[in-house]
């Protein structure tokens, strides 16, 4: 059962029952893997929760990068964010068609603009649906809010300072991707990366967080699936993943636990991998 909390997670409950509230905009942040070959836009133009906005990930990024789906400046964000009707004052709740996946990535966007009345849908679209919930296939109405920004860095990291934290041993870097990846013995799912982890690293795949249902366990099987993954929840954390998606689920997890020193790195194994300058390790951590 979620706790309903609007700055980080809310049921279908509490959805449902804020459906009609005027300060209320949701999105639909659905994103898949290139080799899942599905149009996120297409599918959410079939059908959304009422009301919803459609997120891009990939578009609303920063494009003067050659990685994938980097944080927006904040210029970028406001810009879209105002045409999305989106702004200051509102409660915003984030979904995705998976049950939790790229959701927490949007979340933590908006944590890294300084917004904090923003929470994940527990559960995602394939709840909301499956308790006959209402969907429509409709544009939303948009009108145009003003919307400020307050860039909070210390919730991003940079490869320098993953390098820095990697090699002083006083950050947890915490891995969200498939074991077999971390250990080495599986392929990226992008072209021309190394295999393995970042030196010093833990791995606590994203779906271990998971109920079957697709919601998220409870806060104390949350802290001890962190701690069974060797964490030292005393350190502040450092969130990775493939290319920052799944890393955002690991950082609300922490924030749902009551951790709040924690970071994302944004570039992820798409940065990491690539470099050869960069030390990998292999096997467990």
């Amino acid at each position: 059962m979620t706790m309903d909390d609007p700055k980080t997670l809310v049921s279908t409950d509490w959805l449902a029952t804020h459906l009609k509230d005027p300060d209320l905009r949701i999105l639909d942040a659905s994103w898949f893997l290139p080799q899942m070959e599905r149009d996120a836009k297409a599918t959410y133009e079939a059908k959304h929760i009422p009301g919803a906005r459609f997120f891009d990930i990939d578009e609303i990024s920063d494009n003067r990068s050659d990685l994938p789906h980097m944080a927006p400046p904040p210029e970028k964000f406001i810009s879209r964010m105002r045409a999305m009707g989106v702004g200051d004052g509102h409660q915003v709740v984030i979904y995705d068609q998976h049950s939790v996946f790229s959701a927490p990535r949007v979340w933590w966007t908006f944590r890294l603009m300084g917004k904090t009345d923003v929470a994940v849908l527990d559960g995602g679209l394939p709840k909301w649906e499956a308790e006959g919930r209402p969907l429509e296939d409709m544009p939303p109405m948009v009108r145009d809010r003003h919307m400020t920004v307050q860039r909070q860095s210390g919730l991003v990291k940079d490869v320098t300072q993953v390098a820095h934290a990697s090699k002083l041993g006083d950050h947890e870097i915490i891995d969200a991707r498939p074991n077999d990846r971390f250990l080495g013995n599986g392929t990226e799912p992008r072209p021309g990366l190394r295999s393995g982890h970042i030196p010093g690293s833990r791995n606590l795949p994203f779906g271990e967080l998971l109920t079957p249902e697709g919601t998220f366990k409870s806060p104390d099987e949350i802290k001890a699936l962190f701690e069974a993954a060797g964490v030292d929840l005393s350190k502040p954390a450092i969130t990775t993943c493939g290319s920052g998606v799944s890393a955002a689920i690991l950082a609300l997890a922490l924030e749902i636990i009551g951790k709040s020193d924690w970071s994302l790195y944004d570039g992820s194994w798409s940065e990491w991998g690539m470099y050869n300058d960069l030390k990998v390790a292999t096997g467990e951590a």
